[in-house]
């Protein structure tokens, strides 16, 4: 059945509707173009700039209002009624806008940077499709709408990320990305296997809202039941009991496990992460699009919708492993030359700091820092395209042979690239948190309620919030790393090939528009008039808990002047070490430098500890298949067809001789019998009288 809805709820419901239908519309269309055609990027940008507008308007008639929930039936099986149909609150309309937002540069600036490319009108209708996939996620009610519309995500980007598909490192990529996201699938889907049959319903709202089932329940005395402590004093007139299952707690410790996986897998967290960096081979406009703000933002967004399945000691452990993969993905960053990879494991490291923020209760500060992070991460990765498109020009012009993502080569680019360099400068403070930026007002957020959370707490734990201090750090340095040498100190290039040709700028207005609307975007100003405190932040009053107390300890102070101050001195540091090589250099041996430019090792350790033994299991079945298996058959098969062959033999030689003889026998009998019978009477006479005779004489005898 339907929910009953105001007219202005119906409209809003419409809005949203068109807002995701139109880039699946705009993919169908695409997908029936020339595969050359230049009108199908217009289409897409139309499409979601239509969709950003709708979405605007749903985000301002949602915002910090009652949540609007509406569903209709949509299949049956026994008794199980399966509904469908939209939930918009406050997290799932911030997705709708943020996606729209993020969307709508990169198609404008993706209209120019794959101009060239054989395959433009696919480029968007994967992309277009991807969006759709994106924004039906954020809006989906039920679980198993959700998880058809995560699957779409994951199929969606195994296209962009193997877009190239001519190069083998892309086809690598994709693969890669799309098997380790079905192992996070599997746990999502036993999750919401176990869900189902705990509550008997796949409804997010009845689930996780206000007064959902999970809020009043959890692990006690061994059993999944109803926590008294969590049970509101109207408890009775909400939900009724008699309609769950009580479980044994473990299934409860196996759901979180689940969503843990489908979490570490789509935001790319330890020990799922490594497909993320690989996926940079896809075209930069996809990067700056999957994982700014959409893909991989869908696993803190999970997270997000579930939270309240979580106990205290679940979200203890995924406090550790978020500041854990914060800090792995920084120190990995730190020694990278690729463009690209560099920024890849910059988003994985602030993804940690999001799934940190969330382990420590500090909800509204983790999305906080997923709507800001995607504004800036997006501007860097679409600086880091135009930056790696004119190095290609430069290769092509000059017929080099260089790495056109590699920094090595680069530098003094500021000169060249005036917009860009700004542009990426404001990026990068954002990145690393510095006042005036969102970055600095969402980072400071986390890290002061990780420090109020570890008081009282362990010492062990309390390495979680000095590990996240300590990463700031590190982020500070390698991000100013990647700037120095791609803007400052000179053309690197021109020391190995001085008469090479520089025809390279900023390009058209397709380049100049994202970048310049992202940059404006990665301020203070969108998120908060006030650029120094983070509660004032519109975004975080609206998500905070109704029990956060704002600013009542040293905290509030001292880490925000520290963690600047410190990080100011690190990006003087990097900058002399990089630029002015008059101070310490680091090594470029030694154990830390190869644990950092060997990315800890880890997919060496996956080759060799899962991916060749599966390999080794695989062949070893082919083998015990193709011998042992197929020998058994091949064995019936000649044994079959001797004994065929023998019963051919016997039926022509023995049974049908035997038929042949009968047959030749009555015949001879008839050709004898047919002597007497040739129409003479004497013959007859004759046999008459021979008979009698016979008759006579046998009768004499006997």
């Amino acid at each position: 059945m339907g929910t009953a809805l105001l007219h202005t709820d119906q409209t809003i419901i419409s809005y949203t509707i068109a807002a995701v239908a139109l880039p699946l519309a705009a993919s169908i269309i695409n997908f029936c173009l020339p595969v050359k055609s230049k009108a199908a990027g217009w289409i897409s940008t139309l499409a979601i700039l239509v969709g950003c507008v709708l979405s605007a308007i749903v985000f301002a008639r949602v915002w910090n209002q009652q949540p609007l929930h509406t569903q209709k039936l949509w299949f049956t099986i026994g008794n199980t009624k399966v509904f469908a149909g939209i939930l918009l609150n406050n997290l799932s309309a911030l997705l709708l806008l943020l996606v729209s937002l993020i969307a709508l540069p990169v198609h404008i600036y993706s209209t120019a940077y794959m101009k060239h490319d054989d395959r433009y009108s696919r480029y968007f209708t994967y992309l277009s499709f991807f969006c759709f996939s994106m924004l039906a996620l954020v809006v989906a009610d039920s679980m198993v709408l959700f998880y058809a519309f995560w699957e779409l995500v994951g199929f969606s980007s195994y296209l962009l990320i193997g877009f190239w598909f001519t190069k083998d490192k892309a086809v690598q990529a994709n693969k890669k990305a799309f098997i380790m996201n079905r192992i996070g699938d599997i746990g999502l889907l036993s999750a919401i296997i176990i869900i189902f049959a705990q509550f008997h319903t796949f409804d997010i709202d009845a689930l996780f809202g206000q007064h959902g089932l999970v809020k009043f329940m959890g692990p006690d005395n061994g059993q999944w039941a109803f926590a008294p402590d969590r049970m509101p004093s109207n408890y009775g007139s909400v939900w009724t009991r008699g309609a769950m299952t009580t479980l044994p707690a473990i299934w409860q410790y196996i759901a979180c496990a689940g969503i843990f996986l489908a979490v570490a897998a789509k935001s790319a967290q330890f020990p799922l992460h490594t497909w993320l960096p690989d996926a940079m081979e896809g075209p930069t406009s996809v990067s700056a699009l999957i994982h700014a703000a959409t893909m991989v933002a869908a696993g803190v967004f999970l997270l997000g919708r579930v939270y309240p399945l979580f106990t205290d000691t679940e979200l203890t452990v995924l406090a550790v492993i978020g500041c854990f993969t914060a800090f792995m993905a920084a120190t990995i960053a730190l020694t990278q030359n690729d463009l690209k990879r560099v920024l890849a494991y910059s988003t994985i490291s602030q993804l940690g700091y999001m799934i940190l923020a969330m382990g420590v209760g500090a909800y509204g500060s983790s999305l906080f820092h997923l709507a800001t992070h995607a504004f800036f991460k997006c501007l860097l990765f679409l600086v880091a395209g135009v930056v790696i498109h004119e190095m290609q020009h430069i290769k092509e012009e000059n017929n080099l042979d260089i790495d056109p993502q590699n920094i090595q080569y680069m530098g003094g680019l500021r000169k060249k690239l005036p917009l860009t360099f700004i542009v990426a400068i404001v990026g990068s403070l954002a990145l690393i948190g510095i006042p005036l930026t969102s970055g600095y007002l969402s980072k400071d957020g986390i890290l002061i309620q990780a420090f109020e959370w570890s008081e009282g707490r362990s010492a062990w734990l309390k390495l979680i919030p000095a590990g996240a201090l300590f990463t700031s750090w590190l982020t500070a340095f390698y991000v100013s790393r990647l700037i120095v040498k791609i803007f400052f100190g000179e053309f690197r290039l021109l020391k190995h090939h001085p008469d090479i040709k520089l025809h390279i700028s900023d390009g058209g207005w397709q380049y100049r528009v994202p970048l310049i609307l992202l940059a404006v975007c990665s301020l203070f100003p969108l998120f908060s008039l006030n650029p120094f405190f983070y509660e004032k932040a519109w975004l975080f009053e609206s998500l905070k808990p109704a029990e956060f107390m704002a600013r009542e300890n040293i905290y509030h102070t001292i880490i925000p002047i520290g963690v600047n101050i410190l990080s100011v001195f690190v990006m003087y540091a990097a900058y002399a070490i990089y630029v002015k090589r008059n101070t310490f250099s680091f090594p470029q041996t030694g154990f830390f430098y190869r644990l950092s430019y060997n990315q800890w090792y880890l997919d060496k350790i996956y080759k060799k500890v899962i991916v060749k033994p599966i390999l080794g299991l695989g062949k070893t079945c082919f083998w015990f298949d193709r011998n042992i298996i197929n020998g058994l058959i091949h064995s019936i098969e000649r044994l079959s067809r001797a004994v065929a062959d023998l019963t051919a033999w016997c039926d022509k030689y023995i049974v049908d001789g035997f038929l042949h003889s009968m047959a030749a026998l009555v015949q001879s009998i008839g050709n004898f019998a047919r002597k007497f019978q040739n129409g003479k009477v004497q013959y007859y006479l004759y046999s008459m009288l021979l008979i009698v005779l016979v008759l006579f004489i046998l009768k004499i005898l006997i």
